[in-house]
């Protein structure tokens, strides 16, 4: 219902802007007073780019782009150089989240042996979150001077990312328990104050297709093993869909190797600096401003491509 409302309350927020034009368009015309003339035109180009915005939504059309996502990054080839990047990569989804008014939760983390990530799984909570992040699916390459090389040489590093969308109690998933293993464990953390103390983690395999879920998102085990079963009941119906479409697997084990030949895009930061996206051709230098977060550009060209 809230998300019904959001559409209608914006629907009229257009119909008020476009008035308040009109009406200074004929004041002009009634007045001959050409000094709103200025007004008008920065009024207009900024209903047009809402407008712009609006319209680009109506393209997610899709059965769960207004959902939830639940957005998974994994190091590949690289080694801590890797997982470098994972903490980089995630640090850019979340700023984007946040520019985006999305909220953002941890549900798994395996942090890098020496530094980074090696695994995160987090919620990106907001209207049509999947949507948007859905084309992010696949491999994501990075090009640098490694901080971790001290003889100052180029390094070329992989990470794999997934999204689901969240899924909820939306549709109805029959999963037999004998199927699953539930193995529970401490949490994974970066040490101080708020390293779990029991094993509260939850990890759950379901043997059939070899599906993996795992949360350290609360230190209830309870609600952990709720927020995995949810997960499970998402992965377990991507799962199902993939095969229906008879497309490639896209869960990392049958994905193959995270590394060269399977990037979706490019980030390089030497010897000249620039983000390509391999499937759409965009490409931007910028490359600062998309690692905090800028990416909407490359998100609405590859839905557009889609469209």
């Amino acid at each position: 219902m809230s998300a019904v409302e959001s559409d209608i309350k914006l629907y009229g927020e257009l119909e008020e802007k476009k008035d308040d034009i009109k009406t200074l368009i004929e004041l002009v015309e009634e007045e001959n007073d050409p000094s709103l003339a200025k007004e008008i035109k920065e009024n207009i180009k900024k209903l047009e780019e809402r407008v712009e915005k609006v319209s680009f939504r109506l393209k997610l059309s899709g059965e769960h782009d207004k959902n939830d996502a639940i957005l998974s990054l994994t190091a590949g080839a690289g080694g801590t150089e890797a997982c470098d990047w994972v903490d980089m990569l995630t640090r850019m989804y979340r700023m984007w989240a946040s520019a985006s008014s999305y909220d953002t939760s941890v549900i798994e983390l395996l942090p890098g042996d020496e530094a980074g990530i090696k695994k995160i799984t987090f919620m990106v909570k907001g209207p049509y979150a999947y949507g948007y992040l859905k084309g992010e699916t696949g491999v994501h390459r990075l090009v640098r001077v490694s901080p971790f090389d001290s003889s100052g040489r180029r390094h070329t590093s992989f990470a794999a990312c997934d999204v689901i969308p969240h899924i909820g109690e939306e549709i109805e998933i029959d999963i037999n328990e004998n199927d699953l293993r539930v193995d529970t464990y401490r949490a994974s953390g970066h040490g101080g104050q708020h390293v779990n103390k029991t094993d509260s983690a939850v990890r759950i395999t379901h043997n059939p297709t070899g599906v993996v879920v795992q949360c350290q998102e609360s230190p209830s085990q309870h609600a952990n093993r709720k927020k995995a079963m949810q997960m499970l009941k998402a992965r377990l119906y991507e799962f199902e869909k993939d095969k229906q479409r008879s497309a490639t697997q896209r869960h990392y084990d049958e994905k193959g190797e995270i590394g060269w030949g399977s990037q979706i895009r490019s980030y390089v930061f030497m010897p000249y600096q620039m983000v390509k996206d391999h499937r759409t051709n965009y490409k931007t230098s910028n490359v600062d401003g998309v690692m905090n977060g800028e990416i909407d550009e490359f998100i609405q060209s590859w839905l557009q491509q889609q469209a």
